[in-house]
């Protein structure tokens, strides 16, 4: 079932995403900023338990961020990551905003959705804030993709 995150969800939610993080495929997120973005979230859960999840970050008036995807490794292929990601989408057209970007490491997965390849250069500088904790910083690897809506 797919439905918008509530609180209770927040320590699974950390859960899956310390998972990907500690491979080094995201961000991890503390307990506090996972409760102060809760409203962000879409997870995906099945017979209670939350086996996917996707965030919308609003960044400015017309730009956004998908961050935060994240599959069980048992739940993959089942098109959970493609729900949680397009009702991040929906809810971005919903709030009238221009422009969704993401972050990844899966750019085939992404451009299923019309997310384009983009220079990381051509992101405003207000969406590093997160990248300064990441171990990464300032070489990035990741691939920075942007889709018009």
């Amino acid at each position: 079932m797919l439905r918008k995150a509530e609180i209770n969800d927040v320590k699974d939610i950390q859960k899956l995403l310390t998972f990907y993080a500690s491979r080094g495929d995201m961000l991890s997120r503390s307990l506090a900023e996972l409760y102060e973005a809760i409203r962000d979230f879409n997870i995906f859960e099945i017979e209670g338990r939350i086996v996917g999840t996707a965030a919308l970050h609003i960044v400015w008036e017309d730009l956004a961020e998908v961050r935060s995807v994240a599959v069980a490794d048992d739940a993959g292929r089942k098109g959970i990551g493609t729900q949680v990601v397009q009702a991040c989408i929906d809810e971005a057209r919903l709030l009238g905003l221009k422009k969704v970007f993401c972050l990844t490491y899966k750019p085939d997965f992404f451009a299923k959705f019309g997310f384009h390849v983009v220079d990381k250069s051509e992101l405003p500088h207000k969406v590093w804030g997160d990248c300064m904790k990441c171990v990464k910083f300032p070489d990035c690897d990741e691939i920075a993709m942007i889709l018009e809506l």
